[in-house]
């Protein structure tokens, strides 16, 4: 999938509802959403309602955005805020037992590419230098805080962004 660059005209073309942007901005969002927690939620509902809810909460504070550029980085904190809520929503929800039903939109062969791409990630970050592969670990597989990131290796948010950036791209020439 090709990423875009959201711009200031942009945003402002969202703001005013300009039909073509904003069915542009649907269609990448919902693309990227998909990609983004199609193996965290449980169905394809579930993705498809916090994408609603993340398309609804960022339209509403359109107004919030500054710098266009930095349009991509508001959708995703928006996103991962409604996934919170979501996962909450469901613990809260959860049947008597304690278990969940099982996921029944995976078929076999999903669960086999999620193995395998899973084996190739561990992989990958496992050839890492050893402060790439810890952070790595620490943001995306065990999805620890950034804060208690920056507190344990004593360094600032800022400079954990400009860490976190040189290990992706370390990371993917090694994945490509």
């Amino acid at each position: 999938m090709e990423l875009f660059a959201f711009d200031d005209d942009y945003v402002r073309r969202l703001r005013m509802r300009d039909p073509q942007t904003v069915a542009h901005f649907e269609r990448y969002i919902r693309d990227l959403m998909r990609i983004k927690f199609h193996r965290k939620l449980r169905s394809a509902e579930d993705v498809e309602d916090v994408l609603q809810e993340t398309l609804k909460r960022v339209f509403d504070a359109l107004d919030q955005v500054q710098d266009g550029h930095k349009l991509g980085a508001f959708v995703n904190a928006t996103a991962n805020h409604v996934y919170q809520e979501k996962v909450r929503e469901d613990l809260r929800a959860k049947r008597p037992d304690g278990v969940l039903p099982p996921n029944q939109d995976k078929s076999t062969l999903d669960a086999l590419i999620d193995e395998e791409t899973r084996r190739r990630v561990r992989a990958v970050i496992a050839q890492l230098e050893p402060r790439d592969r810890d952070i790595l670990t620490a943001i995306f597989l065990e999805e620890e805080d950034k804060d208690a990131i920056c507190a344990r290796m004593r360094i600032s948010r800022e400079y954990l962004r400009v860490l976190q950036h040189r290990a992706v791209e370390k990371f993917r020439k090694w994945f490509m």
